[in-house]
Parts: structure tokens; C-alpha cells; sequence
């Protein structure tokens, strides 16, 4: 199985997770007043505004909350100051993670992270430490159960300017980009029209670190624990998790 074909099932997993617990509304509110303080409040004119409005809105956020945060990060209203924030380490075995998030306390984030590197069998590394083992890559998502034609979905994303296509993984076929091709890749597809999973400029571990049994377990309550946490946005990984019945 593919390693970053489980993973973007695991980060499909997040999704669910946070929405149980609530914490959903939580990171798009920051991420729509940070994209608003970098880049403006329009979203004609900052891509990250504008998708962060399209998350909100695949969440049912309430528009009003939307706008507020908005202003919030242009400076038109009053409101906390969220940095972005990025950390490495080890987990166990000695596979790579790497994050993003935001937090309006560094000290507080970076102590509670150490903890739970420390928790699970890992332990938080210095700035650089497994960053280089990932390189920017455009990455889309489709679904076998929804698309099944993988000669058409080749020749389609080949041609529009795709670098590679995997099919390893049971459940998912992965589009590669380069992230200039990205944009051009993914309207090519939705021509068609295939549908699409996900679609988003990403990390890609260049190499992966096999994870099985009492490892692979330990893994996934590193990477849950660390998307429980309010600060943590997007995590990767280059651990190639093997389901537990390949243990």
C-alpha cells in the first residue's frame, strides 16, 4: 500500500475527528484571518483567502463569522493575533513529521507538541531536521469507487501536464504535479468530468519509512494526538502505515 495514499486516508480521518469534536470552525477562522493580514481582504486578489472561504463554506460556517474573521485580519475590527507556526520531529521507527498551524502563544504550542512527541514514541527535532525529505508537489485525489477509468484518468492528467500518476493504494488513484501545473491539471480533469477527492498544493515525502504492528499503532495515536491540538493545521508524514492485518 501506498505510504501517502494511507495518509491522505488519514488526513481524511481528521476531518472527521475534528468535526466531532468541534474544532472544524476553530482552524478555518484562523486561516481566513491570516490569508486576510498577508495577502488583503479580497479573495479575487489572495488564493489563500479564497479557499479558505470555500472550507468555510464546505463546513456550513455561518457567513457572519466568516466576514468577522476577515475583518478581523485586515485590522477593521478588533481581535487575537495568531502567528503561523511550523514543527518536525521523529516518531517511532524514526519516520518523519512535519506540520503547520497557527497559535497565539508559541511557548505554550511548542511545549504542548514536545509532550506529545514525547508521549507516543517520538521525539520533536530542530528546525530542518526531516523538512528536506519532502518535497512541494500538486496533489490530487481520486476515489476509485467514483472513477474508475484509470487509462482515461492517465491520459487526461498526462497530458495536461501531470508528472505521475500512482494507483497502488485499493481505494485511490494520486495525480503528481509539479505546483505551476497544479491549477492546469485540475481543470483539465474537471473537464471531463472527473471527480475529484481533493486537489491541493502539498508536501510529498520523497522516500518512506515501512511501519508495522506495535510502530504503526504507536504512529497513529502520535499523528491523532497531534490532530486534536487547536494549533496544529496540516501534518505529513513519510510513514508507510501497513493496515493491521498486513502485520
Amino acid at each position: 500500500m501506498s505510504g501517502h495514499s494511507r495518509w491522505a486516508g488519514i488526513k481524511h480521518k481528521k476531518g472527521l475527528i475534528d468535526a466531532k469534536k468541534g474544532k472544524t470552525f476553530t482552524r478555518i477562522v484562523r486561516e481566513l484571518t491570516i490569508a486576510a493580514r498577508s495577502g488583503g481582504g479580497i479573495p479575487d486578489n489572495n488564493p489563500r483567502l479564497r479557499k479558505a472561504i470555500e472550507d468555510a463554506r464546505a463546513a456550513n460556517m455561518p457567513s457572519d463569522n466568516v466576514k468577522k474573521a476577515i475583518q478581523r485580519g485586515t485590522g477593521e475590527i478588533p481581535g487575537m493575533t495568531f502567528e503561523e507556526v511550523s514543527y518536525e520531529g521523529y516518531g517511532p521507527a524514526g519516520a518523519a513529521v512535519f506540520f503547520t498551524g497557527t497559535t497565539d502563544n508559541k511557548n505554550r504550542t511548542s511545549s504542548e507538541i514536545r509532550k506529545i512527541f514525547s508521549s507516543h514514541g517520538g521525539n520533536m527535532g530542530e528546525s530542518g531536521c526531516v523538512a528536506w525529505m519532502f518535497q512541494t508537489k500538486g496533489q490530487i485525489i481520486v476515489d476509485k469507487s467514483a472513477w474508475k477509468d484509470e487509462d482515461k484518468l492517465m491520459t487526461v492528467a498526462l497530458d495536461a501536464g501531470a508528472e505521475d500518476i500512482k494507483s497502488e493504494d485499493p481505494d485511490v488513484f494520486q495525480v503528481l504535479t509539479a505546483p505551476s501545473d497544479f491549477d492546469k491539471v485540475k481543470a483539465a480533469l474537471e473537464a471531463v468530468p472527473i471527480p475529484l477527492s481533493s486537489a491541493e498544493v502539498t508536501f510529498v515525502p520523497s522516500t518512506m519509512t515501512p511501519l508495522k504492528a506495535g510502530a504503526a499503532r504507536q504512529m497513529e495515536a502520535l499523528l491523532e494526538a497531534l490532530e486534536t491540538n487547536d494549533d496544529v493545521k496540516d501534518i505529513y508524514t513519510n510513514a508507510d502505515i501497513e493496515p493491521e492485518s498486513a502485520a
